[in-house]
């Protein structure tokens, strides 16, 4: 770690770089060195609202938010360093994806912003999909236009411009209409070839809305896609004063291509790599892979992004992954603590979780669900948290954990199997970052059986995806002639980075496969439960 003097004169000779992403609970700034370590963060807390059937957020919150945290930034770098941040190296945003911010011809918002959380786009989804022949979430921002073409909103036809959260910020703050590759594929499909939007989606997309005759077509709606490297335009006066209303900061900061949080956390794990990926297990669990080719057809439980230099990902994503597991330890807790034994938090979960790894590796026939809230990859709107076994099981404490560690990521390989099992894709290791993995050596030995795969912890995760977009603004000025982002990270950012990897354990890849069976087999129970109502004295 340099020390503060070395750091101060970095900030001060503008060398520090600036990344800041946009959650859904957190906006985070961070800025960075010139060995691409983060020297000081700010963050403010925001939350989606529920206006007339709409997830959004306000566009006044959004700047309210961005100010918030450049300005806690600030005020550390003043304390920790005793300077003021006047110009800065580079900057990036990025944001969570999908969703639709739709622009008028005078720029003016012409609906309220509809966040990826809404599923009201299901016609939409379902009649692309099949257009294009190619898998289209609801959250994409294709599925939000068209929805809103099949509803007969009146604001259709005067859109002259849509994006995403980190692309309507970047544009605020540049004057520019792009957006980076990743980002840009959760609006649009992307032709891994052309690097860009796919042109024979696009032409049926104008034949399909033709009848309708509006006064667009669609490629002039979409941001310019950019891949990581390329210049998204600089920091304007006016975006300058968006970002810093103290009139501190100077205009001109290069700006790396807007992403979008996949894009970021790959980033951030060095998980941009044909035949890497990563994982991110906590309340929900995401996998991204990135491919070597295409998918011989589409699936639901599959979505495909591009990584930030434009390679095709296969992302897996569910909704449940810790939440059930995490109440069952606080049951464990309310139990010693019945006894009047104070157990410190940490150490209660990693000896829960280390209990685990001393159960049979098919969890000796017990049966779990951690579906607090529906799960699509299986068919489920709904969901309840569910424990089964039968009179031969063998219930003790350690198959109890592992059942719920193994289920926690019990939708996920179902997804991740028609990857590996269907598609053949090869995989070569996993990067493992979220709450799951905490507990050292558990919770990834858990994910490598399941997907037969070495699977890689990080010891630091540095500062999540506002580090990971840094790093592309970093990437952006930094970068030598001709070196790819995959070279730069494993060589400038990750390549003397400390971390762990386990390799599958045979008995556990067979263990999972049988625990897989009965969770596949049980499914119906599950279904069952859901149709019973329970009844609570309010």
């Amino acid at each position: 770690m340099r020390n503060k003097e070395a750091i101060r004169e970095t900030i001060q000779k503008g060398n520090a770089v600036l990344g800041i992403e946009f959650g859904s609970t957190r906006i985070k700034a961070v800025l960075i060195d010139e060995e691409k370590q983060p020297i000081a963060s700010g963050s403010y807390d925001w939350e989606n609202q529920y206006v007339d059937q709409i997830w959004t957020y306000s566009i006044e919150e959004i700047w309210k938010g961005l100010q918030g945290c450049y300005k806690a930034l600030v005020d550390e770098v003043r304390e920790n360093y005793q300077t003021e941040i006047t110009k800065l190296a580079a900057m990036g945003v990025s944001a969570m994806m999908h969703g639709y911010l739709a622009f008028d011809e005078n720029s003016q918002l012409l609906v309220p912003f509809r966040t990826w959380r809404n599923t009201i786009t299901g016609e939409a989804s379902e009649a692309l999909t099949e257009l294009f022949s190619y898998h289209i979430p609801q959250r994409w921002s294709i599925a939000h236009l068209y929805q809103a073409i099949l509803n007969e909103e009146e604001h259709v036809k005067d859109v002259r411009f849509f994006t995403t959260l980190a692309g309507y910020i970047h544009w605020c703050l540049t004057g520019e209409k792009v957006l980076g590759s990743g980002d840009a594929a959760g609006m649009f499909p992307m032709d891994i070839d052309t690097k860009d939007y796919n042109q024979k989606m696009l032409d049926q997309f104008n034949a399909l809305v033709s009848k309708y005759q509006f006064p667009w077509k669609i490629e002039e709606l979409l941001p310019k896609v950019l891949l990581a490297g390329e210049n998204a335009g600089c920091l304007t006066e006016k975006g300058a004063r968006l970002l810093d209303p103290s009139g501190t900061l100077e205009a001109g900061t290069p700006m790396c291509p807007p992403e979008g949080d996949a894009g970021t956390g790959m980033t951030a794990t060095n998980s941009v790599a044909v035949r890497t990926g990563n994982v991110s297990a906590g309340t929900s669990v995401f996998a991204m892979a990135v491919l070597e080719k295409d998918l011989k057809k589409p699936y639901d439980a599959i979505d495909l992004v591009t990584t930030p230099a434009g390679d095709l990902v296969a992302m897996v994503h569910c909704n449940n992954c810790t939440s059930d597991l995490n109440a069952w330890i606080g049951i464990f807790r309310e139990f010693a603590e019945a006894f009047g034994i104070s157990v410190d938090q940490n150490e209660l979960f990693s000896t829960l979780y280390h209990k685990a790894l001393e159960g049979d590796t098919d969890c000796g026939g017990l049966l779990a669900y951690n579906y607090f809230s529906g799960e699509h990859i299986t068919g489920f709107d709904e969901g309840r948290p569910l424990f089964v076994r039968s009179p031969e099981s063998k219930f003790n404490l350690a198959n109890f954990m592992r059942v719920h560690l193994y289920t926690s990521l019990g939708a996920l390989k179902t997804g991740m199997d028609i990857l590996l099992k269907q598609e053949h894709v090869q995989l070569d290791r996993m990067m493992g970052h979220g709450g799951l993995f905490k507990t050292k050596g558990v919770g990834q030995r858990i994910l490598a059986g399941a997907i037969n795969t070495p699977v890689y912890v990080m010891e630091t995760a540095g500062e999540g995806g506002a580090w990971g977009i840094a790093l592309l603004a970093d990437y952006l000025i930094r970068k030598e002639e001709e070196e790819s982002l995959t070279s730069y990270l494993n060589e400038k950012v990750f390549a003397s980075a400390e971390g762990s990897g386990i390799s599958p354990v045979l008995e556990d890849v067979e263990g999972y496969e049988t625990f897989m069976e009965n969770y596949t087999n049980g499914l119906s129970i599950e279904r069952a439960a859901i149709g019973v109502q329970l009844s609570r004295n309010k």
